[in-house]
C-alpha cells in the first residue's frame, strides 16, 4: 500500500586517513529484519510491517566508511502484511511491489543522509553527481 515514514537508529562515519588519489565508493543496502510493528492502528484491517535496513557507504582504499542503520514503516491490509511476513520468513524475499518502493525511500533519505555526513567529515561526495560537459564540435 505505502510507505508510512523511515526513521533513522544509527548513523555512524569513520574517517580511517585523508583522502587522496583514486578513491573507489561504493554503497550497499541490506535489509536486516521484517517483523510486524507494535504500532496501534485506526483500521482493524490494516497491520503495519517493520523493515529493518543498514546502508553502508565504503571509500576504498580504506579511507572512511559511513554506516546508517533504520526502519521503515509499510501501511498495507492484513493479509497483505502477513504475506510479507511469511515471504521474509520463509525465503528472505518480499514481493517486488513492496520492496520497491521501500528500497527507493531508503536509498533517496540515506543517499542524501550520507552526502551531509561526508561533507561533515571532509570527504568526497559519496554520490554520482551531474555534470555539463561541452558538446563535441561537428564539422
Amino acid at each position: 500500500m505505502a510507505v508510512l515514514g523511515l526513521s533513522f537508529k544509527k548513523l555512524s562515519v569513520e574517517r580511517k586517513e585523508s583522502p587522496k588519489g583514486q578513491l573507489n565508493v561504493t554503497s550497499n543496502t541490506n535489509i536486516t529484519k521484517i517483523e510486524k510493528s507494535k504500532m496501534s492502528l485506526d483500521s482493524k484491517d490494516q497491520d503495519a510491517v517493520k523493515f529493518s535496513f543498514e546502508f553502508v557507504t565504503e571509500y576504498e582504499p580504506k579511507v572512511a566508511t559511513i554506516t546508517i542503520e533504520g526502519e521503515v514503516l509499510w501501511l498495507d491490509n492484513k493479509e497483505r502484511a502477513k504475506e510479507i511476513l511469511d515471504a521474509w520468513k520463509d525465503k528472505t524475499k518480499v514481493p517486488q511491489q513492496v520492496m520497491i518502493p521501500v528500497l527507493n525511500t531508503i536509498l533517496a533519505k540515506s543517499n542524501f543522509t550520507a552526502l551531509i555526513l561526508s561533507r561533515e567529515m571532509g570527504l568526497p561526495v559519496p554520490l554520482q553527481m551531474p555534470r555539463v560537459e561541452p558538446k563535441p564540435e561537428s564539422k
